[in-house]
């Protein structure tokens, strides 16, 4: 008999850890934002090492929040550098740009540099910002580039979020969500839409 109690016990104890640990998962992927929530309010560290608040900004003007998987890698590259080249459309229709991806500081500093970036990025390196907007994070990588000095660069981040970007209203709500980019269209779009909604 006693034997038996200790087994129901035993049995009850592993599904209530199952119970919480499934309980885990869900509060994770309850984040389902659309257009016209709220943005999410979030801090975090600039490629220079400074505060980002987005209660700065946000409710104030145009802001795009776009994630991507990693600094120095082909498509991110190619992303960043649309956002580069389409900065003074950008600046013009009053928008402010921020990258974010799970990279540290120092190698947001790198890659803002190589690419002679104009804009701010983030760092997120344990993913809490993307899970606020409801972006998939997995686990970090390794990266392999050349620094100034021409030597090979081994750049780990610990992790890797999804690309994913974001348009903040001037009201502060989400004007625009897209989980499918294309990383060299992503600029284009963006002023697109602006456009087309500062003419409405």
């Amino acid at each position: 008999m006693l034997l038996g109690f200790r087994v129901s016990v035993a049995v009850v104890a592993v599904g209530l850890v199952a119970a919480l640990a499934a309980g885990d998962d869900q509060d994770e992927k309850k984040v389902v934002l659309k257009v016209g929530d709220a943005a999410p309010a979030f801090e975090s560290r600039t490629d220079s090492d400074a505060t980002w608040n987005s209660a700065d900004r946000f409710g104030k003007k145009w802001v795009v929040v776009y994630f991507y998987p990693g600094d120095f890698t082909p498509g991110c590259t190619a992303q960043a550098n649309a956002f580069r080249d389409a900065m003074h459309k950008l600046t013009e229709q009053g928008v402010e740009v921020v990258g974010i991806s799970g990279d540290a500081v120092a190698t947001h500093e790198l890659f803002k540099k190589a690419q002679k970036l104009n804009f701010t990025l983030l760092s997120d390196e344990d993913g809490a910002v993307a899970k606020k907007f409801g972006v998939p994070v997995t686990p970090g990588a390794t990266v392999k580039t050349k620094g100034a000095d021409g030597k090979v660069l081994e750049l780990k981040r610990s992790s890797t979020i999804a690309r994913w970007t974001f348009l903040v209203g001037k009201d502060g709500k989400l004007a625009y969500i897209n989980p499918k980019v294309d990383p060299i269209k992503d600029a284009k779009n963006i002023v697109e839409f602006i456009g087309k909604a500062e003419e409405k």
